[in-house]
């Protein structure tokens, strides 16, 4: 199986979550990250975090969708901030989608400690996700079932 993480840079949230998802996932399932409009670049403090936590970052560049189009995803994940008023990307595949929106850690202003505080909390918010995920159980779950289970998961503080 086959996990797409989509937002509008793929720059840090859909990245964090496509390393750290990597990292934790078992044998047969994967994760991949895009974004609607890709900067092109990661940001620094979120391959840091990542690195930090013992993640691999080989292989981690911002793309687009297009990437993955003789490889399409099974679920599709955005990952984008809508209640910032930031517009979420849309996937035109057959994959299930669901939501998981995360405030951006990289938009977070202050001192040193106050930013990096900022990516620890979205990287606590994203492994409680990742939790629940791991523990559905995929072969009873499919169709509107998994994408209720999933859309359950995004609700995830």
């Amino acid at each position: 199986m086959k996990v797409l993480f989509m937002c509008t840079a793929n720059s840090c949230r859909s990245v964090l979550s496509e390393g750290l998802f990597n990292h934790l996932a078992p044998a047969g399932i994967s994760a991949v990250s895009a974004g609607s409009y890709p900067s092109g670049r990661l940001n620094p403090r979120a391959l840091g975090t990542l690195q930090a936590l013992g993640v691999s970052t080989a292989g981690l560049h911002s793309k687009g969708a297009d990437s993955f189009a003789d490889s399409p995803p099974d679920i599709v994940i955005t990952v984008c901030d809508q209640a910032a008023g930031e517009p979420c990307p849309v996937y035109l595949g057959p994959a299930i989608k669901s939501h998981w929106g995360l405030a951006d850690p990289s938009e977070v202003e202050g001192d040193e400690e106050y930013v990096q505080a900022a990516f620890e909390a979205t990287i606590a918010h994203i492994r409680r996700r990742f939790a629940a995920f791991f523990s559905l159980d995929f072969a009873a779950l499919e169709g509107t079932d998994l994408k209720q289970a999933l859309d359950h998961i995004g609700g995830i503080r």
